[in-house]
């Protein structure tokens, strides 16, 4: 039988990521971690550095086609971003 002031260990863990301020962070790095999977596997070749600083995220390319398409579909993109990671992390992209 549980006792009723009992938390799992998954809430409590967020919780203190929370309070430290680091689940934003570790959200920032899954997005990088995962940009092969959101972008394509050619998109992900093509880019030479993935970085997120201040909910910006900067990108660079080294297809000048490829960063002119991109720029076309940034809003798209910040939204397969921000979906995927439950929240709004990104707001702009800068694209190199």
């Amino acid at each position: 039988m549980r006792k009723s002031n009992t938390q799992k260990l998954g809430e409590i863990i967020g919780e203190y990521l929370k309070q430290m301020m680091i689940d934003r962070k570790l959200k920032e790095y899954s997005i990088i971690r995962s940009w092969e999977e959101l972008m394509g596997r050619l998109v992900a070749e093509r880019t030479s550095n993935i970085y997120v600083k201040n909910k910006v995220l900067f990108i660079e390319l080294k297809s000048s086609v490829l960063r002119n398409e991109l720029m076309m579909m940034r809003h798209a993109i910040i939204d397969k971003i921000n979906e995927k990671a439950g929240e709004k992390i990104i707001e702009k992209i800068v694209v190199k």
